[in-house]
């Protein structure tokens, strides 16, 4: 195994001279922590893909740790035989730097090892993939894109015949392929534009667009009368990919009083106005909120660079605009949904919902009150669209899923967070109770005062690069060995440690403490960014009470995982 230096010497042997990724590795030949950060491992592949940051180096996203991916996973395809090559894998890309290049060599790739390849002439959101992947029966699926990232990075999401990300034992097969790859020999190459004219890509045309819409659109619950289409509306798709579906939603169901904000309208590696394109952070909503105030906008949207998470923000009753967090926008999603079929006399006897284990459980008393059961799985849609077939199979019929980081899985045939479909319910909720005289808001608080106060919190410790991820290691290894008997000065009275899983939930670093007043308190490491992260929620007499017993908890813990070196 070569170490960090021998591996950096290595590059600038087979790098030719005039290669960009060359010249950036000569410009930090004496910065010896830097050659450390770039090369002390390969860029993990792990059931979330690639992610990283992009540039040169084994633990960068570039033309050579994606190819070595793609190769690796071609062969994984490859042994399952000639079914599975004809069968293919259809990709797409967001609008990042080097997403359309990567897609583009992936493609290549695929086609030079015998796989039939389905692209797009352009971006496309990593909702519209998942669908593909179901819809043409591919044997996978790809998209190149480093979701709500900054700037700084690009990904490589891998997805298997299901539809879903692809499952840890998939994940572990194509890790094997990709580590007997030789980066510098191994990856058979072809010109795109030659395969697509042999036709081993094929170029999905807008067909395939409006076939993912349709099947968006199909899901609503109520329109028509039903719903007042003059509600005012801003959208941002934040300079990703989902400016063109979302319009065209929009405009398909009748919404005729919307605005979308010009400045994050088109692509932008950038993210130029934005920063950090990440819904989930009400600072991506500055220039939504100076369009809502002009227009006087009920809704506020907004949608990530892939279009996948979703977030809103809505007017209190002093009319000012308040980000909701995913589990809040998940309370208003999973009543409306409920009470739509139910309204229709379409629920059936036996529903059921998913969430992840940190996504609060005030949704799973709203689905109790109405005979449907609430299943939970790991983090990740994986893991919670991963329990369709399991729902099937027992007499379930799947209505929604979710989990706190603004993710939604409306349509069981799209088996990933969509933030086209979960837009296309939210408006739709927002102008259904519009027309009874009632806001988002307004249903909200009526949400709380009938299950119950709780105030969400969640917060990251962001740890970079070796030392980072050493320590948070070490904050893990703490808790479980240090499990609190009491935080915040209420008692412990129950402890899930997921290590070797729980129930039918399968092993994850991941610890659950319930208190005995019905707070309690989650943490894990991320598994795509270097971050630990924590998930509190405290039950309260009012909203008031719920957010001083949570703003305890998370001092209290917080105080300790930092004092862990």
């Amino acid at each position: 195994m070569l170490n960090a230096q021998e591996r950096y010497r290595d590059w600038l042997l087979h790098l030719e001279e005039d290669d960009p990724l060359r010249k950036e590795l000569v410009a930090i030949e004496n910065d010896e922590n830097e050659i450390e950060e770039r090369f002390y491992q390969n860029l993990a592949f792990g059931t979330a893909g690639l992610r990283g940051k992009t540039g040169a180096g084994t633990n960068r996203m570039n033309i050579y740790t994606v190819g070595k991916a793609t190769q690796g996973i071609a062969d994984y395809i490859c042994s399952f035989g000639q079914k599975a090559m004809d069968a293919g894998v259809v990709i797409a890309h967001d609008p990042r730097y080097f997403s359309k290049e990567f897609c583009q060599l992936a493609c290549s790739i695929y086609a030079a090892n015998g796989i039939h390849v389905y692209t797009f002439p352009d971006l496309r959101p990593t909702p519209q993939l998942a669908y593909m992947v179901r819809y043409l029966h591919t044997t996978a699926g790809i998209n190149i894109t480093a979701s709500h990232n900054p700037k700084e990075y690009n990904g490589y999401k891998a997805y298997w015949e299901d539809g879903c990300q692809v499952s840890s034992a998939v994940a572990d097969g194509m890790t094997e392929c990709i580590e007997k790859v030789d980066l510098w020999n191994d990856i058979r190459h072809a010109d795109f534009d030659e395969m697509v004219s042999s036709g081993m890509i094929t170029i999905l045309d807008e067909t395939y667009d409006r076939l993912y819409l349709d099947e968006i659109e199909g899901m609503a619950i109520h329109s028509g009368d039903e719903i007042d289409l003059s509600i005012p509306l801003v959208y941002t798709p934040l300079n990703g990919c989902g400016s063109i579906p979302f319009r065209q939603m929009l405009n398909d169901r009748g919404f005729n009083n919307w605005k979308i904000v010009t400045e994050q309208e088109m692509p932008d590696p950038e993210f130029t106005t934005v920063g950090y394109p990440n819904p989930e952070d009400p600072k991506a909503f500055a220039l939504a909120e100076e369009y809502g105030r002009q227009f006087g906008a009920e809704l506020l949207m907004a949608t990530d660079p892939d279009a996948d998470r979703f977030a809103i923000e809505i007017r209190n009753d002093q009319g000012e605009y308040v980000p909701l967090n995913g589990n809040q926008t998940g309370y208003l999603l999973v009543r409306y949904v409920l009470e739509g079929h139910k309204t229709a006399g379409t629920l059936p006897d036996q529903g059921a919902m998913v969430k992840s284990i940190v996504t609060s459980t005030l949704s799973t008393r709203i689905c109790e009150s109405y005979g449907v059961k609430m299943f939970e799985s790991l983090t990740g849609f994986k893991n919670i669209c991963g329990r369709i077939p399991y729902l099937h199979e027992n007499g379930y019929t799947y209505l929604f899923g979710y989990e706190e980081s603004v993710g939604y899985a409306v349509d069981e045939n799209i088996r990933d967070k969509d933030g086209i479909s979960a837009g296309m319910l939210v408006t739709e909720a927002a102008a259904y109770y519009r027309k009874q005289g009632k806001t988002l808001w307004d249903v909200l608080q009526d949400i709380y005062e009938e299950y119950g106060y709780m105030d969400e919190i969640g917060t990251n410790l962001v740890l970079e690069g070796i030392a980072g991820s050493k320590r948070i290691g070490r904050m893990m290894d703490w808790i479980h060995a240090n499990q609190p008997s009491e935080v915040g000065g209420i008692p412990v009275a129950k402890v899930i440690d997921y290590t070797d899983g729980y129930e039918d939930i399968p092993p994850q670093n991941a610890m659950r403490f319930f208190l005995e007043d019905g707070s309690w308190f989650a943490i894990r490491p991320s598994g795509t960014e270097p971050k630990i992260k924590f998930y509190f929620y405290a039950c309260g007499t009012s909203m008031e009470h719920a957010k001083h017993v949570n703003q305890a908890i998370k001092e209290d813990i917080l105080r300790k995982i930092n004092s862990v070196e």
